[in-house]
């Protein structure tokens, strides 16, 4: 799956009708915005100290661009630095974010002021790992490759005690999922801000753990696709385990909200407002700013699955959109 998503996103701009997916920042610039305007909130409530705007996985630099065009009407201008690895992409950040700064990694990032982060479907991008229970114990499932026919199957060694205790007696052929980079990714983010303050909002499409199933799953054109099919030329994705970030957060220090879906989220932080106020403006585009909002916070659309954590440094306030 790393190697697969690395080709992947090394060599195409995914995004768009063009592309194979759409995320929440390419529907409307209404997502961006609110969540420039979390930033921005705590920022101030913490002290309106000078900060940097960090983002994993910008995409096409949308989200950063809307974000960063709120924060500077609150008179914050932090510094943008975009994780980021794909050749592509960054070029396509270049031209929507002035004077952004590059990095492979968290870790890369400069020290020394507070980070205003977002991850808006980074985690789930990140190699997974699963366990398929089967008659004779859990065992980590592998990839096969005989000439071009790639295939999933259960490896030699028997992994019981990697199973929390009320799983391990699960049906034949279940499955656990865990990501290991998704953990040291949160490990290094919460290490980041306990060190050098600010806050992290964490968005993306999940559950809270441990929990069984296989989520492991390939985006091409818009549509599903067969994950062992023409590895590197499709999105290869799989369901993030908020609890489990949450709790890698509280391990190094930093304090971790609650998990709330995206749609509440969003309707406490304004996209009703929001949208109203985008209609007014553009009343032609009434109908599209609409269905816009209702796309990113329905719950039948992706306001349910769409899940948001946010994460903070000893001593910031609690965060907004959060019980």
């Amino acid at each position: 799956m790393g190697a697969a998503n690395a080709h992947y996103y090394a060599t195409r701009d995914p995004l768009g009708a063009s592309g194979d997916f759409t995320t929440a920042p390419e529907i409307s610039q209404m997502f961006g915005e609110l969540a420039g305007a979390w930033l921005g909130d705590l920022w101030d409530r913490a002290g309106r100290s000078d900060a940097r705007y960090v983002e994993l996985g910008p995409g096409r630099g949308t989200l950063a661009a809307d974000a960063l065009r709120v924060l500077a009407r609150a008179g914050c201008a932090p510094e943008p630095h975009l994780v980021e690895t794909s050749p592509v992409l960054r070029g396509l950040q270049a031209e929507r974010v002035t004077g952004a700064a590059w990095h492979d990694r968290i870790e890369d990032v400069p020290q020394g002021k507070p980070l205003l982060i977002v991850a808006n479907e980074f985690f789930d991008a990140l190699p997974i790992r699963q366990l398929v229970r089967t008659q004779t114990g859990w065992r980590e499932r592998l990839v096969a490759c005989q000439d071009t026919l790639f295939l999933p199957i259960p490896g030699r060694e028997v992994h019981d005690r990697a199973v929390p205790p009320q799983l391990r007696d699960a049906p034949i052929g279940s499955i656990l999922e865990t990501s290991p980079d998704g953990v040291g990714a949160m490990r290094a983010l919460a290490q980041r801000l306990v060190a050098d303050g600010g806050a992290a909002l964490i968005v993306d499409y999940g559950y809270e753990g441990p929990a069984l199933g296989d989520t492991l799953q390939a985006v091409s054109r818009h549509g599903y696709a067969n994950p062992f099919e023409e590895p590197g030329t499709r999105d290869l994705t799989a369901h993030v385990d908020f609890a489990t970030l949450a709790a890698a957060a509280l391990a190094e220090g930093a304090a971790a909200s609650e998990v709330v879906t995206q749609g509440s989220w969003l309707m406490a932080m304004g996209i009703e407002a929001r949208a109203e106020a985008l209609i007014r403006g553009n009343p032609a585009r009434a109908e599209e700013i609409a269905a816009a909002r209702d796309r990113l916070a329905r719950p039948e659309a992706m306001g349910e699955l769409f899940r948001v954590l946010a994460v903070t440094a000893p001593g910031w306030p609690a965060p907004t959109g959060f019980a």
